[in-house]
């Protein structure tokens, strides 16, 4: 028993000296960085509200490496150095491998040419013609969301997100999925519970890499726990893909027919609207699996990272930008003066024109996701060496990209703590470094649905600012954030809806 119990020790320990000593190793240690007692000591110390940050790195700026145990990271936020790897090296680390429990390989992790395909049949959904027709559930959503907060008795909003994320889980539904879950309240309380223990749950593996092995972390308490929160989370997929699978079998699949239509190149909406009803992406992978090219496990996988990333980061960015409006009244001012004078031209209703003409709102959500990038890093892996500065990185290497960091450089973005949305003036990014603003990633495997999340989210802010006046409960700068796969406050956020008594209102919403 003691000369096998030696004999993996040694074995751990050539693995060990291989790994820092090697070819590859020897590269890796070039780099700049803390030590890794230094960077262990920190991970099982801290608390997640201080660990997001990395500040242990900043001193090795732009370039930095970090060893946890045998597996080097680099860490880069020279937008120089983003812009070569987003474009060269498409496959994303190891790291999300911790998310195949929950997503399988869908859009988001999935690698090579089944990303290349799924990205193909997915991409038509999110086209402007189709956002087009999003825009009357925005509005509506919108309207819902307003007139329920003038039911709250003493304006309060206890947990911001927790009301926002509602709306933004719903919205999702209706239009890309083309189901209402006004049937799954309940349901979809636990789903949006069980997401955010999940997105814990991969940040607390990440950082322990005796939890990498999936049968060792299946055997932890938390691993019990991600057991029962997928079921949660994957029941939800599972009720909407067999409700709408069900209307396409009572209906003889006749939506189906024509669903090539929508691989055309143009923005027709005629050509995307089947017998006016819109299409969603629902019908897509249906059709799609109709013909043979998609499983029913496809197409879960599909459904459960739209339904994560359609809804989660949408209603972090609207919390962010409202708490930023309300800590600056002048900014809120200015938003309502435009948003009015929007809702007058436009007879009291969004359009996709007037939501696109409400330009200062747009710079407003820029700037809030420059400052809070809810995704705020993003991992990659080299295909093939590669150099950054002056360091030769080796094929294989896992790659950290800090946006937040990246958002912050005051090389690129001068007094970048200050929350100032006219940084996105026409004049004043048109010299800006096109890898220095990453709040939806970028090069190929960029976020697919941008176009409707931004839209999404000048719809909802716009509806509340038209008809409340918003008060801080708490200074932004001076909330605490935790670390898991977004920046999010470590505790619920509370925000105060002032009515605005309207004398002649257009919008009712």
């Amino acid at each position: 028993m003691i000369n096998i119990l030696l004999f993996f020790i040694f074995i751990l320990l050539a693995y060990n000296f291989y790994v820092h000593y090697g070819r590859n190793g020897r590269l890796i240690n070039r780099i700049p960085g803390p030590s890794s007692y230094s960077i262990i000591r920190k991970i099982l110390q801290s608390s997640r509200k201080d660990l997001w940050k990395l500040q242990i790195l900043d001193q090795y700026y732009p370039v930095s490496k970090v060893w946890l145990f045998s597996i080097p990271f680099v860490f880069i936020r020279h937008p120089d150095d983003i812009e070569k790897i987003l474009k060269m090296h498409k496959e994303k680390s190891f790291i999300y491998n911790f998310l195949h429990p929950w997503l399988n390989t869908g859009l988001l992790t999935s690698r090579g040419a089944k990303w290349q395909s799924r990205r193909k049949i997915l991409n038509p959904t999110f086209r402007l013609a189709i956002l087009q027709q999003f825009i009357e559930v925005f509005t509506k959503k919108g309207e819902d969301m307003a007139n329920s907060l003038k039911n709250i008795s003493d304006h309060i909003v206890k947990d911001l997100m927790l009301f926002i994320s509602e709306y933004t889980l719903n919205t999702i539904c209706d239009t890309v999925m083309g189901i209402s879950l006004q049937e799954f309240d309940l349901f979809q309380q636990q789903y949006r519970n069980a997401v955010n223990q999940m997105l814990e749950f991969v940040v607390y593996r990440g950082l322990r890499p005796w939890l990498y092995l999936d049968w060792i972390f299946a055997l932890t308490s938390k691993g019990r726990q991600q057991k029962k929160l997928l079921n949660i989370i994957h029941g939800l997929s599972q009720k909407i893909i067999a409700e709408k699978k069900l209307y396409h079998e009572q209906t003889n699949g006749r939506y189906l027919k024509n669903c090539d239509k929508c691989t055309i190149e143009e923005d027709n909406v005629e050509a995307v609207t089947i017998e006016k009803r819109r299409l969603t992406m629902m019908d897509l992978l249906i059709a799609a699996s109709r013909e043979g090219y998609l499983t029913d496990s496809d197409i879960k996988e599909e459904i459960d990272t739209i339904l994560f990333a359609g809804h989660d980061t949408t209603a972090m960015t609207i919390c962010y930008v409202l708490l930023l409006l309300a800590d600056h009244k002048d900014v809120q001012d200015r938003v309502r003066e435009e948003v009015n004078a929007v809702m007058h031209e436009s007879g009291g209703r969004f359009t996709m024109q007037s939501l696109q003409n409400l330009s200062y709102l747009e710079r407003c959500i820029k700037e809030t996701m420059r400052l809070y990038p809810v995704v705020y890093f993003i991992s990659r892996v080299t295909s093939e060496d590669v150099k950054l500065q002056s360091y030769l990185i080796p094929a294989g290497t896992s790659l950290l990209i800090s946006i937040y960091g990246v958002h912050r450089d005051p090389n690129y973005w001068p007094n970048p703590e200050i929350f100032d949305p006219d940084r996105f003036l026409p004049d004043n990014i048109r010299n800006q470094h096109p890898y220095a603003y990453l709040p939806f990633s970028a090069g190929s495997r960029n976020c697919i649905g941008q176009r409707f999340a931004l839209l999404e989210m000048k719809s909802f802010v716009a509806s509340l600012i038209y008809n409340f006046y918003l008060e801080p409960i708490e200074n932004l700068k001076d909330v605490q954030f935790n670390a898991d796969m977004m920046i999010r406050p470590a505790y619920p956020l509370g925000l105060k809806f002032v009515p605005i008594i309207k004398k002649h209102a257009d919008f009712k919403g």
